[in-house]
């Protein structure tokens, strides 16, 4: 009796783990789910000018695979833009017309202008002017009017800068001669010289004067040519029906 007695408490106190473990499982099943970003799809291409390979007309040229188109013309050209110099670099070298690139001269680069043009620059910063001829091609930038030698950027006031702000015209008395020849007039018609200047301010002053006195009936004019060096400015006074 005794060890039944102990065996049904035993039973009894194991009977809640048999319980337990006669129970059908209840656990739950944890499953980690790992989520991957997807890797973002890369950028189309930047698209990508295509060079131009097609033939060059004959008033074209290329640099760094850019065409550029040459004026016909410089008759009446007038621009604002900015304008930079280029000095010692280039010093020596040949131009785009043959010519030995003196960085003390009075010339400059242009994209599009004929070659030579000759052109009055003003700095619009000072007033500044000098009459330089263009023999070369540049800038090549797309911010940049004109590039000056270091001699006109001097001159302009502007070598201690980089850049200035400009007035460009073409004179088209000196690139088209034929167009500034005094009129026709009688078989008797005279014009006077009454000076020549290197300088046209010197000749716009003496014509300012000059101005002040004449006649009605009687003109004057500025005639610039070009010599072996430099400009020479005329100033002329007529017609006049005689020689006295």
């Amino acid at each position: 009796m005794p060890w039944r007695l102990v065996s049904a408490l035993t039973v009894f106190r194991l009977l809640p783990v048999l319980v337990f473990l006669m129970l059908p499982s209840c656990a739950t099943t944890v499953t980690t789910v790992t989520t991957t970003t997807p890797a973002p799809e890369p950028d189309p291409p930047e698209a990508q000018a295509e060079p131009d390979s097609r033939p060059l007309e004959p008033n074209e040229y290329k640099v760094l695979g850019k065409v550029y188109e040459i004026m016909p013309s410089s008759l009446g050209y007038l621009e604002i833009g900015i304008a930079s110099w280029y000095g010692s670099k280039f010093h020596g070298r040949l131009t785009s017309m043959g010519e030995i690139y003196d960085m003390y001269a009075m010339t400059a680069a242009h994209k599009e202008l004929p070659l030579p043009t000759v052109v009055k620059v003003t700095n619009l910063d000072n007033g500044a002017s000098v009459v330089v001829r263009v023999n070369d091609r540049g800038p090549f930038h797309d911010d940049r009017l004109i590039d000056l030698s270091y001699g006109v950027a001097r001159e302009l006031g502007f070598d201690d800068k980089g850049t200035a702000p400009v007035v460009v015209a073409a004179l088209d008395e000196v690139n088209y001669p034929e167009l500034a020849k005094p009129p026709a007039g009688d078989a008797g018609s005279y014009y006077l010289q009454l000076g020549a200047f290197r300088s046209r301010a010197g000749a716009e002053k003496r014509l300012a004067d000059v101005m002040a006195t004449l006649p009605g009936d009687v003109q004057a004019r500025i005639l610039t040519s070009e010599t072996e060096d430099s400009l020479l400015h005329k100033v002329w006074v007529g017609p006049m029906a005689s020689e006295a």
